[in-house]
């Protein structure tokens, strides 16, 4: 991939500034996506750096109980006007969460958001007046790291390196997160890509930008990090991003968007053939949860649960049928694999709420808490709030 050109926000930026016809005449010329957004002229700011980073992976090798949050889906109704207001919601309920539980055996630790931070990432003011400020209450305040993997709207959805729009919403969501994630040149991250890694205690975390899961060099360079990980340190791998691999919501279901068809094809068995244990998507605005079994090269049983979290503060979405599964099911081979859903979401708008989960991990065991927010307190999809995750044996 070439380096991002240093001159595509200036250039934008002096596109806006020329008289009205003039603008209006250039922007009819362009694809919808490189329409010049509103606010264009300003600059991303960067969030703020978390008061408590994580130490360097080496430091916390013997780390094997800690808890993290994860959840996705957070533009809002009026990104570039105020503050998202739902999202504001998700985070007081995150503050009060961390605050809660910060002198405890199961601290949290860091955040993951799988994508949609705003709705049009190529306007730096919605990134700087309704999202950044929120996130900087999670840095400071709650004191932890937030890492964010891109979402369609983010970024767009052009599967092109070099799509003029995706190079703008690439370059503001770079501004926003470049305190927080790893820099160009570190050995955890893709240099000029959204694409990075960490490893905190006994898991191993990898976010990767599903918008351009076709992409050769994000492949090999995830295959690379899975491929040289310390297994007997990592006893739990996890992926993060944009795109579910299966899901029933208005993106799943009957409909197999491109960049769900390239996960499945190419991510899936290399997540499988490395034993990727969890996955954490976005995309639909609503909480379900699969569980895909296969064999390992061996012929031991083996699992990834795959969570669903798109309840930040966007749009809530319903349950409009289960995805058909059997050509992907056939196409695992040998793997075997086989996909059942043991959360499903509702089909009311009243069914699925504004929601974010806690991840406990305990050793070799695992397990989720989904924490409704506002209407949603008392959200129990589990007939209660939590569940195992994997295999393994353990009562809460």
């Amino acid at each position: 991939m070439r380096s991002l050109p240093c001159r595509t926000v200036p250039v934008l930026s002096a596109i806006a500034a020329l008289a009205l016809p003039v603008l209006s005449a250039i922007a009819c010329s362009l694809p919808a996506q490189v329409t010049p957004a509103a606010g264009a002229k300003d600059t991303v700011v960067s969030i703020r750096q978390p008061r408590n980073p994580l130490p360097a992976e080496s430091a916390s090798a013997n780390t094997t109980r800690f808890s993290f949050i994860a959840y996705g889906d957070t533009r809002g109704r009026r990104d570039g006007v105020s503050e998202q207001y739902e999202h504001s919601l998700v985070v007081e309920s995150m503050l009060r969460t961390i605050k809660s539980r910060e002198n405890g055996p199961e601290a949290i630790r860091f955040v993951l958001q799988s994508g949609d931070a705003v709705v049009n990432g190529r306007d730096p003011k919605q990134w700087n007046v309704s999202f950044i400020g929120l996130i900087n209450r999670l840095t400071t305040t709650g004191g932890v790291p937030y890492y964010l993997a891109p979402g369609n709207h983010d970024v767009t959805s052009a599967a092109e390196l070099d799509a003029p729009g995706r190079l703008v919403g690439l370059e503001n969501y770079l501004r926003a997160v470049g305190q927080l994630i790893p820099a160009d040149g570190a050995a955890r991250r893709l240099a000029g890509y959204p694409t990075y890694a960490l490893g905190y205690g006994n898991t191993f975390v990898i976010a990767f930008d599903s918008n351009i899961a076709e992409d050769p060099t994000q492949l090999a360079w995830v295959r690379s990090q899975l491929e040289g990980l310390d297994r007997a340190r990592f006893t739990h791998v996890i992926a993060f991003f944009h795109h579910p691999v299966y899901s029933s919501g208005p993106h799943g279901g009957s409909t197999i968007e491109r960049p769900t068809s390239a996960v499945r094809e190419y991510y899936m068995p290399l997540f499988r053939k490395h034993n990727v244990e969890l996955l954490f998507t976005g995309h639909e605005h609503l909480y379900e949860h699969f569980v895909e079994r296969y064999r390992d090269a061996t012929g031991q049983p083996r699992r990834i649960d795959q969570i669903v979290s798109g309840g930040g503060g966007a749009p809530l979405y319903t349950y409009q049928g289960e995805p058909d599964l059997r050509a992907y099911e056939r196409a695992s081979g040998v793997d075997s694999a086989r996909v059942s859903h043991v959360v499903r979401p509702g089909p009311k708008a009243g069914d699925n709420p504004y929601h974010y989960t806690v991840v406990h991990v305990d050793g070799p065991r695992v397990w989720i808490e989904v924490i409704g927010v506002d209407w949603g307190a008392g959200y129990a999809p589990y007939s209660g709030n939590r569940s195992v995750l994997g295999d393994s044996v353990m009562r809460r």
